[in-house]
């Protein structure tokens, strides 16, 4: 592909496709590739039970409200609809099958090369791959000795296949909660904390917290024009009673594990437990090797930027956590990062008159 496109978005989930709706609105030529073979992002491999943290009115991407019952919490597969649903609607071009293996200068621009062979080049770039893509799971002592089962929370579906087991989930945030209950039915599971987990109400005075924190504007406060990240939680969402079940015990709460032995776990008063499967609920960091030869990472691999804009010229960011704010990586939060980075992007790259179609 020889003639420069305005744009290539990286990303063909959440963030890629609100980055896709504003640049279509002011009439660029751009190009979303996506290296899945549907859009969608990371939604369709994430565990079968999984609901968003808010109501389906407090989920819209721009331009397109979301479907069902608004004060409802939509499931993964209503999300990954919505998402579809949301691409073809706006008719917007992605490419799939389309993995980036490399970013190089090109010029003014940019030339983008994919593993399928490709090379697509463009004026700028705004990589919307967000957070979720790269898997964290640590190293502990012991742990190559382990003949159970370790596996990421990204690795885990539904919880037939850990019947009658058990089942260490490593973590305290929303996912390892909803893991560890929904393991704790079929099975003997305990979560493996630092600290105990600590809970939020869903809903205050009859409204989803989400309510109020748009209502006080700290869902969108600009941390960034204070040099700042936006803040992350890792108390738990209560939206289907988890911390009744935990008070009783299922799954309970131990603390950390010190190491692996070859049967299990050995906590930290020296006990050792025969284990069947640990399950690490400890998140995920940023994976973008394909830019650091054009220095747009720091010694890390974690972007250099402030709002999404990067400290390369021409290249940007959508869907990174705590990127402008609070709601930074969420579906109703990606609206309005794309539309402050697309606003960017003209300033800086192209005449004023294209801004204004």
């Amino acid at each position: 592909m020889n003639e420069a496109l305005d744009t290539i978005v990286i990303g063909g989930g959440q963030a890629g496709l609100a980055s896709g709706y504003h640049l279509q609105k002011k009439g660029l030529r751009f190009l979303i590739l996506d290296a899945s073979d549907e859009a969608g992002g990371s939604w369709p491999r994430y565990y079968d039970s999984l609901k968003l943290f808010s109501p389906a009115r407090f989920s819209s991407m721009p331009g397109m409200k979301f479907p069902g019952e608004p004060n409802g919490y939509p499931k993964r597969d209503e999300v990954i609809s919505y998402l579809q649903d949301y691409r073809a609607n706006f008719q917007l071009p992605v490419r799939t099958n389309q993995r980036i293996a490399s970013v190089e200068r090109d010029g003014e621009g940019f030339a983008v090369r994919t593993t399928a062979g490709d090379t697509f080049r463009a004026r700028t770039i705004i990589n919307a791959t967000g957070s979720f893509h790269n898997p964290y799971t640590p190293v502990l002592p012991g742990q190559e000795a382990f003949q159970g089962r370790t596996l990421h929370s990204s690795e885990y579906r539904n919880p037939e296949p850990f019947r009658s087991q058990r089942v260490v989930v490593v973590g305290r945030g929303n996912s390892a909660v909803q893991i560890g209950v929904e393991l704790a039915e079929v099975s003997k599971t305990s979560l493996a904390v630092l600290r105990p987990v600590q809970f939020v109400k869903q809903k205050v005075w009859g409204q989803d917290v989400h309510f109020w924190i748009k209502l006080i504007g700290f869902d969108t406060f600009p941390f960034w024009r204070f040099g700042k990240t936006a803040p992350s939680s890792s108390a738990v969402n209560d939206s289907g009673g988890y911390k009744e079940k935990v008070a009783a015990g299922k799954p309970d709460q131990q603390p950390m594990f010190t190491s692996f032995y070859k049967d299990g776990v050995i906590w930290p008063n020296g006990t050792k437990e025969p284990v069947d499967t640990v399950i690490f609920a400890t998140g995920y960091r940023p994976h973008l090797p394909y830019l650091q030869a054009i220095g747009a990472l720091d010694a890390e691999g974690r972007p250099l930027h402030q709002a999404g804009i990067s400290d390369v010229p021409g290249l940007y960011y959508v869907g990174l956590e705590g990127q402008r704010s609070f709601a930074s990586a969420t579906l109703r939060g990606v609206g309005p990062d794309a539309q402050f980075v697309v606003k960017k992007l003209l300033l800086t790259f192209f005449d004023k008159r294209i801004g204004q179609t």
